[in-house]
């Protein structure tokens, strides 16, 4: 007998196409696989997503830009009609999860949702807001300067060294024709000041924050979902083990650890935001402190998330679904080594770094993003998909050869540095 209420759907909310989103895939294999009967948006009948056996039913993807709350309102209750009652809603990408948000007090008698306290998902995942609330907390946190003019981002340069990060504070608002990317590793203050000349494209400040060297096993995440109030019902940390591109790519390889002081910091933060729903946040160790810096929250499930799946199968998804149906949430049964592979992403990177990916998947006891013995569809639609995505795009571009390995300019305050504050020079608004 499944543990979940298996009488209440489930419909999975993207805005951002992405025919190649891992996690959709999990979040339908892990409630199919409980019987709940799951909907998703797909972006076509042949994509990986729609050709899941768990899936219960395809809908078409929706052609509305995220910003567009009264649209994506519309598309919301139309499907609910279609569904014919009420489902768990489950955002899949920030800018479905900030939607549904807002949208909450009119999206409830068609769903059920967590209920967030008035603006804690956009706190959690604007990232200008972020390291405000990192520093009213105490939690690690690069430091980051937001400049207001192109005076200003010379000497956030000048102050935080270089290379630096950039990055957009609400990414889920840059155009898809923009040719921006959420962030960005700088080295040069022309390069900088051309980013910041992209701001009114971009939909939101940029960031320019301090680059925290990374290195192997500087990479870490915690997913968690959390109850009213932020009362952790079940959580996990990892530890990035592969990525893709090499060092500033997304988890290809990742590993299930403990890590008491990146759980707590989680948990202070969600308690802080009385948050109430699943959370995904990055964290980078500074190896000269040894303090966990909270880089980036996200207001829904990792893409990895099945990674923390206990022996039970239940996972952040699963415990949502417990939650808003009214059933208790188990306690968790960690399986620490247990290690997930995103196999699009993973090949690359274990072709990279050989023994490094020898090493990593050893004996371990694997959770994949898209093979499964009991839905082998879409495994080969992927692997279709993405090569000819490769063919079109050529593999160059698709997968490009990591980037030569390079020295910093120290990160530590410079004579530069202080002649700038001596001088008066323009500064940036601080976090």
């Amino acid at each position: 007998m499944s543990p979940l209420d298996t009488r209440v759907p489930a419909l999975l909310l993207r805005l951002d196409r992405n025919p190649f989103h891992h996690g959709s895939l999990g979040a339908v294999r892990s409630l199919g696989r409980a019987g709940v009967a799951v909907h998703a948006f797909t972006e076509s009948p042949g994509g990986p997503l729609a050709r899941s056996r768990f899936l219960h039913r395809a809908h078409p993807f929706p052609a509305i830009p995220a910003a567009d709350t009264a649209a994506v309102e519309q598309l919301l209750l139309r499907t609910a009609d279609r569904i014919g009652r009420p489902a768990v809603l489950l955002p899949m990408d920030d800018a479905g999860a900030l939607a549904v948000a807002a949208l909450a007090d009119r999206l409830r008698e068609a769903y059920l949702l967590p209920r967030l306290p008035p603006g804690a998902a956009e706190q959690a995942a604007d990232k200008a807001r972020l390291a405000r609330l990192c520093r009213e907390l105490g939690l690690a946190h690069p430091r980051t300067l937001v400049p207001d003019s192109q005076e200003a981002v010379t000497a956030a340069v000048r102050e935080l060294g270089l290379p630096l990060i950039g990055k957009w504070s609400r990414p889920w608002r840059l155009p898809k024709d923009a040719g921006l990317r959420s962030a960005v590793v700088l080295t040069s203050a022309d390069q900088a000041r051309r980013l910041y000349g992209a701001s009114a494209r971009a939909g939101s400040r940029l960031l320019l924050q301090r680059r925290l060297p990374g290195g192997r096993d500087a990479d870490w995440f915690f997913h968690g979902c959390f109850g009213a109030g932020g009362t952790p019902l079940y959580t996990g940390t990892g530890r990035k083990e592969l990525a893709w591109p090499v060092r500033a790519g997304a988890t290809a390889v990742g590993s299930w650890r403990e890590n008491p002081q990146v759980a707590e910091a989680a948990r202070r933060l969600a308690a802080h935001l009385g948050y109430h729903g699943i959370l995904d946040l990055d964290f980078r160790r500074d190896a000269r402190t040894g303090a966990y810096h909270l880089l980036d929250v996200n207001p829904r499930p990792g893409a990895q998330f099945r990674l923390f799946t206990d022996p039970s199968g239940l996972d952040v998804v699963r415990a949502l679904h417990l939650d808003l149906t009214g059933r208790p949430v188990p306690a968790a049964r960690p399986v620490p080594g247990r290690t997930f592979v995103a196999e699009h992403y993973g090949v690359p990177a274990v072709l990279s770094a050989p023994s490094r990916g020898a090493a990593v998947l050893r004996g371990r006891r694997l959770e994949t993003a898209w093979f499964a013995a009991d839905d082998p569809a879409p495994f080969a639609a992927m692997a279709g998909g993405w090569t000819a995505r490769a063919a079109r795009k050529g593999w160059d571009r698709l997968f490009p050869a990591p980037a030569p390995r390079r020295v910093p300019q120290a990160l530590t305050p410079s004579p530069q540095r202080n002649r700038a504050r001596e001088s008066g020079e323009p500064r940036c608004t601080t976090w």
